[in-house]
């Protein structure tokens, strides 16, 4: 049996994941990188995209928007927590949910033509957000995945 490393994702709403995965690969803002066991201790802004596990050679895709990744040793062994402002396993992202995202940045992007009433970061947050839900969904349609 090869060795793994113990993966929690948490976002202020919920855990969203808590297993043991052989890797983990998570986009930051330098760029995307991937946990292996036995990695050294870090600490990374993420950027929006997916975060793909791989458990018993099944991928476990999640999609994410901003957060924090940290690794660390306990006892010898490397363990990963990502604290996410946005997360949600890529099978909870249904058609409907797809439409409603869409909806809702079409909705945000006219809010911003009126510039007097606009919390921009209340506005780019959510326009951040349902964009990666469309976009994470779309790249993983097609594709096979642990759900």
């Amino acid at each position: 049996m090869s060795k793994q490393l113990p993966l929690k994702i948490v976002t202020p709403e919920k855990l969203v994941l808590e297993e043991m995965v052989d890797s983990v690969t998570v986009p930051t803002t330098e760029g995307e990188i991937t946990i292996l066991p036995d990695h050294i201790p870090l600490v990374a802004s993420l950027s929006s995209g997916d975060i793909v596990a791989i458990s018993s050679g099944e991928q476990i895709p999640i999609a994410v928007v901003g957060g924090f990744i940290e690794t660390r040793k306990i006892n010898g062994e490397t363990e990963v927590t990502i604290l996410a402002d946005f997360a949600e396993h890529v099978s909870s992202i249904t058609d409907m949910e797809i439409e409603k995202a869409k909806q809702r940045a079409e909705e945000l992007r006219k809010q911003a033509l009126d510039k007097g009433t606009v919390d921009f970061e209340h506005f780019e947050s959510e326009l951040e957000r349902s964009l990666t839900r469309i976009k994470i969904a779309d790249k993983w349609r097609t594709k096979k995945y642990r759900k």
